[in-house]
């Protein structure tokens, strides 16, 4: 195994080759799951900067929040 085909797993930190890997780029399945279901479960979010259609998002009101505080 090179070193270029060596990497960390995103959920348990744990080295793991990329090489004929099913679960890539998680170490085994159990972390590819408990990666998805932190997904599912809205504990990661992609904040949105801007919509076409004016409509306030999520990261809006914490910008908003965080400049009310600070006044």
């Amino acid at each position: 195994m090179n070193n270029a085909t060596i990497r960390r797993c995103p959920q348990c930190r744990r080295e793991t080759s990329w090489e004929d890997d099913p679960w890539r780029p998680f170490c085994s399945e159990r972390c590819q799951v408990i990666d998805l279901g932190r997904w599912a479960t809205e504990e990661y979010r992609v904040p949105m900067a801007e919509t076409p259609d004016g409509v306030t998002t999520d990261f809006d009101r914490e910008m908003n929040s965080d400049e009310q505080s600070q006044i």
